[in-house]
């Protein structure tokens, strides 16, 4: 796995051993990012973050600060591996959490941010139950945006709350559906395609 744009371009990044971390491939994360731009200062939180390979990209594209989120010991390892091995400590934070429980530790981290990615396991109610919980009052802010990957089957939803569904892609099994926090701020800039 390597970065694949920006200040760490081409870099190596570590991931776990085993089946238990699904590495997003290339193609999906340079279109998720893609359509995420601007990354210029934002603040993202990486959710199911495994090794990392989703926030550093946004890292190496420029984002000010992310929070990486994960639970599984040797994802951890990798991840922490990453980080530090491209000297962005400074600019992340990585937390021992699983969810959707850990997100009441996140509340700062998620009320400031621009960019929540989630990615997790396929094929179960993770995704639809932490949409659930980051659509509670106060968590998000107008304007920040979302980007779910998930399997093809998986029935994410439309809405929850004030998260509203903006577009999907598809890549082959391997969809992303991206949504918005809307609110009295109005969306944010550089809205995705639909």
């Amino acid at each position: 796995m390597r970065v694949i744009a920006g200040a760490f371009r081409g870099r190596r990044l570590v991931a776990p051993r085993g089946r238990e971390t699904r590495p997003t491939s290339d193609r999906v994360r340079e279109s998720l990012c893609m359509v995420l731009e601007p990354w210029t200062d934002r603040r993202v939180v990486d959710l199911y973050a495994g090794a990392g390979g989703l926030g550093i990209e946004a890292l190496s594209r420029g984002a000010a600060f992310v929070d990486f989120v994960e639970s599984s010991r040797a994802a951890l390892e990798a991840l922490e591996h990453n980080v530090a091995a491209l000297g962005v400590a400074e600019r992340a934070r990585v937390w021992r959490l699983s969810l959707p429980a850990g997100l009441r530790s996140l509340r700062a981290a998620l009320a400031a941010a621009h960019v929540v990615l989630l990615d997790p396991p396929y094929g179960g109610s993770d995704a639809r139950r932490t949409l659930e919980a980051l659509a509670e009052p106060g968590v998000l802010g107008a304007g920040t945006r979302l980007a779910l990957e998930h399997h093809a089957k998986d029935d994410v939803g439309g809405a929850f709350g004030s998260i509203e569904r903006v577009s999907e892609r598809a890549y082959g099994e391997t969809h992303i559906t991206f949504f918005e926090v809307r609110g009295s701020s109005g969306p944010a800039a550089g809205g995705t395609e639909t």
